[in-house]
């Protein structure tokens, strides 16, 4: 009992692709590295922009981003002013040809990863536990999931004993292969200490004819 798989990689390969898409033969350690470090910083420097996903391919010795973002027109900034200057630095710093592609989410509240990033800020900002759970919940099943699970551990409301607590709504199949689940975790720093944010949003199921189109990107940097 409680043996618990994470359900982005119990589906990579079946219908989630992976977050980094590259192959090398020497220096893997060091890309892979590389990889963590860029998309660590690119969330703490664009965490006003609403970002849901950062994915890296590496064609021959080019870098290619990919960002999904609720809200592309903060990384963009006016005439792609901010998006140039991000390219150059990072460009700088790896030595490589970087091109970013940023993909607009169109329903932030049904991205697991931005809903609890949105649960974590309004318990910084002293919002009570229930109520950020519940308004979340509530908005995911108005824009059509099937179903939504949230749960919040640590000391709640600034209890000495830290515990967890979870809503749950709709169907939530984690052991369904075909079934579109999106994780989400996020951290709420408070002043009791750190609140750990976990969401699970169920969209449906993904059948083999019916394969998840990708969405077009705003901003494409053409090989």
């Amino acid at each position: 009992m409680g043996q618990k798989v994470h359900p982005y990689g119990f589906r990579l390969g079946i219908n989630k692709p992976w977050k980094s898409r590259w192959f090398t033969e020497r220096g893997f350690d060091k890309l892979l590295v590389e990889d963590v470090k860029l998309k660590a910083e690119l969330r703490e420097k664009l965490k006003a922009a609403g970002v849901s996903s950062v994915e890296v391919e590496r064609p021959g010795n080019k870098l290619r981003l990919i960002i999904r973002t609720a809200r592309p027109g903060i990384i963009i900034g006016r005439k792609g002013a901010e998006i140039d200057k991000l390219k150059a630095d990072i460009q700088k710093r790896t030595n490589r040809e970087v091109f970013i592609d940023i993909l607009e989410v169109n329903k932030p509240e049904l991205d697991a990863q931005l809903v609890a990033e949105n649960i974590a800020l309004q318990l910084e900002k002293r919002v009570s536990f229930r109520r950020a759970m519940r308004k979340s919940v509530d908005s995911a099943l108005r824009f059509g999931c099937k179903g939504i699970k949230v749960r919040v551990s640590g000391r709640l409301n600034g209890n000495e004993i830290a515990r967890s607590e979870w809503y749950l709504q709709g169907r939530l199949p984690l052991h369904t292969l075909r079934a579109d689940i999106d994780y989400g975790f996020a951290e709420a720093h408070t002043t009791y200490g750190i609140i750990g944010v976990k969401t699970w949003v169920y969209r449906g199921d993904i059948y083999e004819q019916k394969k998840r189109r990708e969405p077009a990107p705003v901003t494409t940097g053409a090989f």
